[in-house]
């Protein structure tokens, strides 16, 4: 299927491993242009250099859990072009009772899953609106319509992002400018395994193990019985940036693993 969506420039905020970085090898291979941001300088490079093989890559490291390292990211990429897609990607999730998480690590969790998109939408949809075409995918999860008790904390940032984006895809009435969050399922990442990893060296178990137990825990619905692969989500992601997804906006669309125990 030609997604028609050669030539276009995105932007994928934390795209240096995971979903991200998934997200960008999949859009260089409908013929897309991609920058890859990410905070380490030496990592983007690294990534940058390893797609170049697929098509036109950029590498841009700032930090956007700030305002400031939101600004400096677009500063940067106007040199490059105007960016037509935006995938809000970049994003953190950890395991932690309610009672421990201090007002600090709410706060620094909410600027870096919801407040990046926040500052790096206001920065580009007003020139989407303009061009009359742009694509705009928060990266969200299962956990913001089906909260994790075990991460809370987590759960709001994603709830929130689902709001933000149907709120924003009433500005684009009339417009070619679409913006879709993406309600992602447990996903097998460079970063799950670790985490898991220093949860199985503590409990005396192995990283298949739990691979394996996280599904048959209390409360958790999955009907895919696994953890999703990174290419599944992608493959949802980059048909919603595509012009054959014109008329999917302001939606919330699942691929959770069945995960969201609802017809709606």
């Amino acid at each position: 299927m030609d997604l028609r969506i050669q030539g276009k420039l995105a932007l994928v905020t934390g795209s240096t491993q995971g979903i991200g970085k998934a997200i960008a090898v999949q859009l260089l291979q409908e013929g897309a242009q991609v920058i890859v941001n990410g905070r380490s300088q030496a990592r983007v490079n690294e990534v940058t250099q390893e797609l170049q093989s697929i098509g036109t890559v950029y590498g841009v490291a700032a930090d956007i859990s700030t305002a400031a390292g939101s600004k400096q990211l677009i500063e940067a990429i106007r040199a490059i072009g105007a960016v037509e897609i935006l995938i809000n990607n970049v994003g953190f999730f950890e395991f932690k009772p309610f009672f421990k998480v201090t007002d600090a690590e709410w706060h620094q969790l909410f600027d870096l899953n919801v407040m990046s998109g926040v500052w790096l939408t206001r920065l580009l949809m007003p020139d989407m609106l303009k061009r009359n075409w742009g694509r705009i995918v928060f990266i969200a999860s299962e956990a913001g319509v089906k909260p994790n008790p075990d991460m809370i904390h987590y759960s709001v940032t994603k709830t929130t992002q689902i709001a933000l984006a149907r709120g924003l895809a009433e500005m684009t009435k009339g417009t070619g400018v679409t913006v879709n969050s993406a309600l992602v399922a447990p996903t097998w990442t460079e970063g799950v395994e670790v985490f898991l990893d220093k949860i199985a060296q503590a409990s005396g178990t192995t990283v298949e193990a739990m691979k394996t137990d996280y599904f048959k825990a209390d409360g958790v619905t999955s009907l895919l019985q696994r953890f999703a692969t990174v290419d599944e989500i992608s493959d949802l992601v980059v048909f919603l940036c595509s012009e054959n997804a014109s008329a999917i906006n302001g939606s919330a669309q699942r691929v959770d693993g069945g995960i969201v125990r609802s017809i709606l």
